[in-house]
């Protein structure tokens, strides 16, 4: 029997165990970055949840343990918008290793007016993606001491339709919340690729994975009171649209997937196996303009400049 049938599918509802190890989820406290807490903690693993609100990041550590019995999460303050933070957050952690970190915090607007960080950067691309490049750096050290640890970056769908203005990254001349809420995810899975692409490189353990969770609504998501609460009225408005887009439980799915499954590999990109948008996570091809090695070279080069963060150190 060969090695491929010998292999039982991937079941979603049925995670390996992950005694031992420690992932960090940012943005744990809340959508999908809960999900995927909470999912991983059913591993055994320790997980920790990355959250800039100590009161959110308390009801969501609370919240797992009652549905997650023996699970071992704890939570520390990390604020993405504020880079000269982020070494005190990773020494935070107490920990020797980091076997996986899930890049999944984010900030999106629906309205004008451009709003900027502590650190002068336009507020979506400053935390979404330059906090992560500047987290990936402090995280390299524990990374690294992990025996095959992985970097998952949670892009998103909205980012398929976007290009990069590599003059204007920050927004400055032409700000659309959206479109710019896109392209910040975009420079985020630029990020991923290229990292991996950096770290094969290096002959380094560590690998980089590329996710997003297709279509995921608050709608047709679980209720987990405090953290998210589901009215009847919501869950009967969305049903329609239950054949097109999923939950944020099933929008966690590729993250888990590529935290724990080790047929992953690093620099693929993982997503919901239905037109990209619901289903259980799959293996997809890269996009196009993500594969790009010319923009992700421009924007990685950006990112040291504007985080300070050297990422030229990564090594095996």
């Amino acid at each position: 029997m060969s090695s491929t049938s010998s292999t039982p599918p991937w079941n979603v509802q049925r995670l390996p165990g992950a005694d031992g190890r420690v992932f960090l989820v940012t943005g744990g406290n809340a959508g999908i970055g809960y999900f995927v807490a909470e999912q991983l903690s059913a591993t055994g693993a320790t997980v920790v949840l990355g959250s800039r609100n100590p009161a959110r990041a308390e009801a969501a550590t609370a919240s797992i343990r009652a549905r997650v019995p023996g699970s071992r999460v704890r939570a520390v303050r990390l604020d993405l918008a504020d880079l000269s933070s982020l070494e005190t957050a990773v020494e935070s952690l107490e920990a020797e290793r980091l076997d996986a970190v899930v890049h999944n915090a984010g900030v999106a607007l629906d309205d004008p007016p451009r709003q900027e960080t502590g650190d002068g950067h336009e507020l979506m691309f400053g935390t979404n993606h330059l906090g992560h490049f500047a987290l990936t750096h402090w995280l390299m050290p524990l990374l690294s001491a992990a025996p095959a640890a992985r970097v998952v970056t949670m892009g998103s769908f909205a980012a398929k339709s976007e290009r990069l203005d590599l003059d204007d990254l920050q927004s400055r001349k032409d700000y659309e919340p959206k479109r710019t809420y896109g392209r910040s995810k975009l420079a985020q899975m630029y990020f991923g690729v290229e990292l991996d692409r950096r770290l094969r490189a290096a002959g380094s353990p560590v690998a980089s994975v590329v996710v997003h969770p297709g279509g995921a609504l608050d709608s047709l998501t679980p209720s987990r009171p405090p953290v998210h609460v589901r009215t009847t009225g919501a869950r009967l408005s969305a049903a329609p649209a239950a054949l097109l887009v999923q939950g944020k439980h099933a929008g966690a799915w590729p993250a888990v997937r590529a935290v724990l499954d080790p047929a992953v590999r690093g620099g693929q990109l993982w997503g919901p196996r239905v037109f990209g948008l619901r289903g259980k996570p799959r293996h997809e091809p890269v996009w196009n303009h993500l594969a790009d090695p010319y923009v992700a070279a421009r924007l990685w080069d950006a990112s040291c400049d504007l985080t300070g963060a050297d990422l030229s150190t990564i090594s095996g």
